[in-house]
């Protein structure tokens, strides 16, 4: 790993000007790891007025005495924008968030023990030839010195994430970090040292004073990590879970029926422990998609039934995710997996009206997403296969009838030709004939031809218009007929 020039150009300015400059905090964590840093942070004795002075092009707008050097000529993104933060103490923590006082200090050692854990209070300095270490705390490796006042080196080997001096005054100065203790397990591996971990479960309460923003933020960095799994683990025996999704905590201990050998929240966490997919909607849903079986179990024991779970799930999943202030995008995502993740398909059993009706109930761009869902709620099932033969079909088929209408554009009809055919005005009763003619289609799309759709335009035509809504009510009453079918296969109903 080597540090980027642009950061040393910084440092080096600092140090020219009379003032110390280190790397500091995750930054200097991940260099140690051999990971790149997301982003380079420097700490110095210097003032943000004299920070200023040393660097024109910057910006200062906080009180917290970080000032941003822009470096727009950078080519990495990471170095367009440099956080250089004075030497500080914070005192008091009346909201659980922010220091009631920032006061400013000479000595780097203060600056290090407001840090959260002890992998991230080390600090690293660049060091020329003319230079000498000043400290028999400092670490010389090659051209840089790390200054590591806690153990953070040693807690990097042994894997451990370690409060800086007392855990408990670490949380109730910002709650968050409880959180960010999680995230840095499941991210890099490490285990939580034991007494920061009783310290979590001591105060694990205080999470209800953060932001829902804030939680989002991390929840999603750890849903999105490797351990994902182990995370959420984390979580529920930390008391954290209680204080983001206390929905999901109710499948704990709740037996399923004879399909299912886990308990319900098992489940829902080994589905995303095994989801083949890195994207955050599916392992959203993954980890969401049972969640209300609680609420909808009928009966005991092997004939236990959860019917309508996943039209309750999908609600649940919105309003969990609504609350967390997830974007609608990701909401209105998840909860469509979770509401569809039931579908039922057998080889021969289903026909290809039926894959139709799926790819234009759940969008063409959204299957393979729903197929990796299935695969992890399989896995998470403890069956040995993630994708069976029927499950390989269904790709097949729904590539066969992906070409076929699911839509009126599909159709080779529009509106503007309907009333052309009809020499009628725009109205209530075209739109209604169109609707008709595409739930026609989607059951035999061979007749999606210019002849077969005039004909019926004027068939359809000379009907009233109860006629007409009569005849859609048919077909949809089809539908439901072959859903209701299909459930019951599948014990949901």
């Amino acid at each position: 790993m080597k540090i980027p020039q642009e950061i040393q150009s910084i440092l080096e300015k600092i140090q020219k000007e009379g003032f110390e400059a280190y790397i500091v905090g995750g930054s200097v964590r991940d260099f140690l790891l051999e990971k790149k840093p997301k982003d380079w942070d420097i700490t110095t004795n210097a003032k943000p007025e004299e920070i200023q002075k040393i660097f024109t092009k910057s910006f200062y707008n906080n009180t917290f005495g970080t000032v941003t050097v822009i470096n727009k000529d950078a080519d990495d993104k990471s170095l367009k924008n440099i956080e250089i933060t004075t030497y500080r103490i914070d005192t008091g923590y009346s909201d659980r968030r922010h220091p009631d006082e920032v006061k400013f200090t000479p000595n780097l050692k203060e600056d290090l023990a407001r840090r959260d854990f002890t992998i991230n209070a080390m600090a690293l300095q660049v060091k020329n030839e003319k230079q000498k270490a000043k400290s028999s705390e400092m670490l010389k490796v090659k051209n840089y010195e790390i200054v590591d006042l806690f153990g953070g080196q040693e807690d990097l080997k042994k894997k451990l994430i370690k409060a800086v001096g007392e855990a408990e005054k670490r949380f109730s100065e910002d709650a968050l970090r409880m959180l960010r203790a999680v995230r840095f397990s499941a991210q890099l591996g490490f285990e939580i040292e034991k007494k920061t971990f009783q310290a979590m479960q001591k105060n694990s309460e205080l999470l209800k004073f953060v932001s829902q923003e804030r939680i989002r933020d991390e929840f999603q960095r750890i849903i999105l990590s490797d351990r994902a799994y182990e995370g959420v683990e984390l979580l529920r025996t930390s008391g954290l879970l209680s204080y983001i999704i206390p929905e999901l905590e109710q499948g704990i201990g709740v037996a399923q029926n004879k399909h299912h050998i886990y308990t319900i929240y098992e489940h829902c966490a080994l589905s995303l422990r095994y989801c083949p997919s890195k994207k955050l909607e599916v392992r959203l849903a993954s980890l969401f998609h049972d969640i209300a079986k609680p609420q909808t179990k009928a009966g005991t024991g092997p004939d236990s039934t959860f019917y309508n779970h996943d039209y309750v799930g999908a609600k649940f999943a919105r309003k969990i995710l609504s609350r967390l202030k997830f974007s609608n995008k990701v909401v209105d995502k998840v909860a469509l997996l979770v509401k569809n993740h039931m579908f039922y398909y057998n080889v021969d059993e289903v026909s290809e009206a039926g894959i139709r009706r799926l790819i234009k109930r759940v969008g063409k761009d959204n299957l393979k997403d729903l197929m990796d869902l299935r695969i992890a709620d399989r896995l998470g099932s403890g069956v040995p296969k993630a994708k069976p033969y029927k499950l390989r079909h269904l790709e097949y088929l729904i590539e066969k009838v992906s070409r076929d209408p699911i839509s009126a554009k599909m159709l080779m009809i529009n509106g503007q030709d309907i009333m052309k055919i009809l020499k009628a005005k725009p109205g209530p009763k075209i739109g209604a004939i169109l609707k008709v003619l595409l739930s026609e289609i989607i059951e035999n799309p061979k007749n999606n031809t210019k002849e077969y759709l005039d004909k019926r335009t004027k068939e359809l035509y000379e009907l009233s218009p109860e006629e007409i809504r009569n005849s859609e009510k048919i077909i949809e009453e089809k539908k439901e007929e072959e859903d209701m079918e299909d459930k019951k296969k599948f014990w949901v109903k």
